[in-house]
């Protein structure tokens, strides 16, 4: 589908989106019915409907992402978003919410609404709520994921394409941090050809503390997944890890930074024994690419002040410069 097709397609908005439900037959009846627009990140329209047989929430991709720097995006990633939920599903159906219907003419998907007592992970670790049980369960999900993948033919073959990939996470991260610290080019461009060139298996691509859901902290459910490829397991890790190392540099409180550090531990060790792999030695590299990205590249946080800014940005070129390894722990220092 061109570019141009894809910008046209009318958006989903509250009084739009129930006609459309009740047309394609995801719903029945308006019997009790109340929609809500939910917070949809930079890149989707997302909208909750609840009536009196169902509670779901619709995704549609939008072309161009809410982000201040221009960032266009294929909206064809609701359909690779759509196979990999029904794909993540199967493998943790208790973590992963079903697919109920999805349209690759509009670019929507429709998923099963997680429990309304969960709560996004991201918000709890701002407001300082931080169990470090929660790392070793995503540590324990993701590399469940990724030993699935890398024994699937199928799961190779239906997630080849990564060209989203790129748009989504190489260039607005990798390559834009590289234009603005040409020192480190070098660096980075190894980076970028580790992940374009070693493919091993099943890629969340966003996996983020806002895509988290948390419920009586104990259970999670993990949404969003337009990102997911056929790649470099290295990634997931990284991009979990970055998170939580931004959060770390934005307290001053050591029993938040103890604990932010301690949920990055575990999620490492679980990793590591679900996984029966090593670590990666370029892992603490990925990290402190992708958080330094989220202070200078496309996306970045606005939960940083100017001086937690200059020490991440202190803390990761320097990482980046360096020629001796690294523990991924010691970048929480």
């Amino acid at each position: 589908m061109s570019g141009d097709l894809a910008m046209s397609v009318k958006l989903l908005d509250h009084e739009s989106v129930v006609p459309y439900l009740l047309q394609r037959n995801v719903i029945s009846t308006t019997d009790g019915l109340v929609v809500e627009e939910l917070s949809g990140g930079v890149s989707n329209v997302v909208l909750g409907v609840k009536n009196r047989e169902a509670d779901l929430v619709l995704k549609q991709a939008l072309a161009e992402l809410k982000v201040a720097t221009k960032w266009v995006a294929d909206q064809k990633r609701a359909i690779v978003e759509a196979r990999a939920v029904q794909l993540f599903h199967s493998i943790s159906p208790t973590n992963v919410p079903a697919l109920l219907d999805y349209d690759p003419e509009k670019f929507t998907l429709v998923i099963e609404r997680a429990p309304r007592t969960s709560r996004v992970w991201k918000t709890e670790l701002l407001a300082g709520h931080i169990n470090p049980s929660i790392g070793s369960s995503l540590g324990e999900i993701l590399a469940t994921w990724h030993r699935f993948g890398a024994t699937s033919q199928d799961v190779a073959a239906q997630f080849a394409e990564d060209s989203l990939f790129d748009q989504l996470r190489i260039d607005p991260f990798y390559r834009e941090i590289s234009k603005k610290n040409p020192g480190l080019s070098e660096r980075l461009d190894s980076l970028i050809a580790e992940l374009k060139d070693r493919k091993e298996t099943i890629v969340h691509g966003d996996f983020s503390p806002k895509n988290f859901l948390v419920d009586q902290d104990r259970d999670v459910y993990i949404l969003d997944f337009e990102v997911a490829h056929y790649g470099n397991p290295v990634f997931d890790q990284a991009f979990v890890l970055a998170h939580l190392l931004c959060k770390f540099f934005r307290t001053q409180v050591s029993a938040e930074q103890s604990g932010l550090r301690e949920t990055a531990k575990r999620f490492l060790e679980s990793y590591h024994v679900t996984m029966q792999r090593s670590l990666d030695a370029s892992l603490p590299l990925h990290v402190a690419a992708i958080a330094l990205a989220r202070v200078e590249g496309k996306s970045r946080v606005d939960y940083l002040d100017e001086m937690a800014e200059e020490a991440l940005k202190s803390t990761t070129k320097r990482a980046l410069s360096s020629s001796l390894p690294i523990e991924p722990l010691a970048l929480f220092n």
